[in-house]
């Protein structure tokens, strides 16, 4: 069973939060891993490279939506505590892009897909998906492909 070098990382902080005893880090690095064992053995496979971004950009995802929702709630205990998690985990993803990439590379696949409308919403996605999963939101890089084909 080989490990991808992410989740090798990953292992490594495991320990080192052990080491130094800091209990908060540690649970989310153990439940980040959790959800890995749980995908491999739900669909008896190894995670990939891509797959584990997939899992920590949804991972991210949940977190926001469950802040927003404990502030909408005024619950800020709660919501602080969400986002020390999304501190941690995106420690993991590769560094964000900005708004200026993200906007060049959907230009480079509209051109590259020939989109002419939102039939080819699909074709854009696709292309851009593995470009850009766990380093954008993928929510907003979906509205500004729909502004664009508009």
């Amino acid at each position: 069973m080989a490990k991808s070098e992410l989740q090798n990382r990953i292992h490594d902080e495991m320990k080192a939060a052990m080491r130094a005893k800091d209990k908060p880090r540690l649970g989310i690095i153990r439940l980040i891993q959790s959800e890995f064992k749980r995908i491999e053995v739900d669909e008896r496979i190894d995670l990939d490279e891509a797959r584990v971004l997939a899992v920590l950009d949804k991972m991210v995802k949940q977190r926001r939506d469950s802040a927003k929702q404990y502030e909408d709630a005024d619950r800020q205990e709660l919501a602080d505590q969400e986002h020390f998690e999304i501190t941690i985990i995106t420690e993991f993803l590769p560094q964000a892009l900005t708004e200026e990439e993200i906007a060049t590379l959907i230009d480079d696949a509209v051109n590259t897909t020939s989109a002419s409308g939102m039939q080819d919403m699909g074709k854009v996605m696709g292309l851009l998906k593995p470009q850009l999963q766990g380093r954008a939101d993928m929510g907003a890089v979906s509205k500004l492909i729909k502004a664009k084909l508009v």
